[in-house]
């Protein structure tokens, strides 16, 4: 049965009702749904196993990359970490020569290091030690010439990323120095605003270029951006590589995303601090068509999602047509952001088989907890999402939240296929809504399973349309159980 009603609590101590139908697909869901008196210890036990095996599984297939034991340190090329010097020479030179010796350790000392585009190769390992920043350059022509790229989910040729590598094997940025990509309302973000007049703003214009392009079907090699047009550069992409390791730095003030991997295998984002909460479009780890991911022990405060998994946009995610599948987040931070895991809204080439646990969220500026967002544009699927022992504090909106009306596009040729969702042991301190599911009138939400989950401080209760297959074992919102029941129609 699919529910079209909205049900909202009156407040705390009221009983309340939600949509029911058919349990999730999977097996834990289909476990907890044949129980007719809620949670066991047993199946409990039995969740967290299953869980367990889910996880090794990812990781059966992510191995940090390895280095020779070689290193190269770039004062010895010439860099001054004086705040002032144009190190971009280099940090070149430093990076091409330890490649050309069968790759290594290139070495930032302490100092603070000012930078063009750093372009990494084969089995480089970017170490910035304790009191190194790499400051980089405010001026876009340090960005030229253009790369091969993807703006959100499309692909173009169009300025470098702050740090890029395409097509490598066996690189990485480690180390506990700062990348800062020094976007402030005069640089890049400024790029963003509209005119007083109403005119769109000098991105939107070129973002609407591309969409356009994309559509059409025009080469990827004409879709020339870069200078006289206005796309903001990732601060990290790493594109089509194998074996990537990011670990232990700190990044702050992208241009735009901060850490993007696209079309990677093999991808370990650990112990590492995104600080970039001011700026438009500041997420903070965006895997795309990535398979075989872990995000570990991270901290995010950001200016829109702290994780997103994507995978392609529209007529060009069709075209490319490759999944995300297979990444682990665990033991992480999040703090100021749209969404804390999120999942799209570039989701057309599909993603599966996320797993994200143990992780602790927590900000009055933090939107939703779990966040999954599409359109009828999009098409592809979401399936087989779990989130499991997730502890939230404050958060603005909503703990829950799966849209499939994205931008308030609600209808459209390409409807996405959204099911198979679980949250276990989700706990929540305080907020409006413990979950918003807007599915579409054409193509609900399915199979969608909540279990052992707390929801406290909910200010206005929950919202459902059109979902097919809500279950609930063992939810309460304020204290009180939600009981089993079908809403009317």
């Amino acid at each position: 049965m699919v529910s079209r009603r909205r049900v909202f609590l009156l407040g705390a101590g009221t009983a309340a009702a939600a949509a029911f139908g058919a349990s999730t697909a999977s097996t834990a869901g289909a476990a907890g749904a044949r129980s007719s008196t809620g949670s066991t210890t047993s199946s409990t036990d039995a969740h967290r196993r299953a869980i367990d095996e889910q996880a090794a599984a990812i990781l059966a297939h992510v191995r940090r990359p390895r280095f020779p034991d070689h290193s190269v340190t770039i004062t010895d090329y010439g860099a001054v970490g004086d705040d002032t010097t144009d190190c971009t020479a280099a940090l070149r030179a430093a990076i091409k020569d330890c490649a050309a010796a069968g790759g290594g350790h290139v070495i930032v000392p302490p100092g603070t290091y000012r930078t063009g585009a750093i372009h990494l190769l084969d089995r480089i390992d970017l170490h910035l030690e304790a009191g190194a920043t790499l400051a980089f350059s405010q001026d876009p022509a340090a960005y030229l010439p253009v790369v091969h790229t993807r703006f959100e989910g499309m692909e173009c040729r169009n300025y470098s990323p702050l740090i890029y590598a395409h097509g490598r094997r066996g690189i990485a940025l480690t180390g506990s120095g700062v990348i800062d990509g020094r976007g402030d309302a005069t640089h890049w973000w400024d790029w963003t605003k509209g005119g007083q007049d109403g005119s769109p703003s000098p991105e939107r214009v070129s973002k609407d270029q591309l969409r356009a392009w994309a559509e059409e079907g025009v080469p990827v090699a004409d879709r020339v951006f870069g200078a006289g047009h206005h796309l903001r550069p990732n601060m990290i992409q790493f594109y089509d590589c194998r074996d990537v390791l990011i670990e232990g730095v700190t990044v702050k003030d992208s241009p735009m995303w901060n850490i993007h991997p696209v079309l990677c295998r093999n991808v370990t984002v650990s112990g590492v601090t995104v600080e970039s909460p001011d700026g438009p479009n500041n997420d903070g780890c965006n895997p795309e068509s990535c398979a075989y991911v872990h995000i570990t022990d991270c901290t995010f405060n950001t200016g829109d999602d702290c994780i997103a998994f994507k995978a392609g946009r529209d007529a060009d995610g069709r075209r490319v047509d490759v999944p995300c599948h297979s990444a682990l987040v665990e033991d992480c931070r999040m703090q100021d952001g749209h969404g804390g895991v999120t999942i799209g809204s570039e989701m057309t080439g599909g993603v599966s088989n996320i797993l994200a646990r143990n992780c602790h969220m927590d900000s009055p500026q933090l939107d939703r907890a779990l966040r999954l967002k599409s359109n009828p544009l999009r098409g592809g699927y979401i399936t087989d999402v779990v989130f499991t022992d997730i502890t939230v504090g404050t958060v603005g909106d909503a703990v829950l939240e799966i849209a499939l009306d994205y931008e308030n596009v609600d209808t459209g040729d390409y409807y996405p296929d959204v099911h198979g969702i679980e949250l276990h042991r989700v706990t929540a301190a305080s907020g409006p809504l413990a979950w918003n599911l807007i599915g579409n009138d054409a193509n609900p939400i399915r199979d969608v399973l909540l279990r052992d989950c707390a929801f406290e401080g909910i200010e206005e209760g929950w919202v459902s349309e059109n979902v097919e297959g809500l279950t609930l074992h063992g939810v309460t919102v304020n204290g009180e159980p939600v009981q089993d029941g079908t809403a009317p129609a």
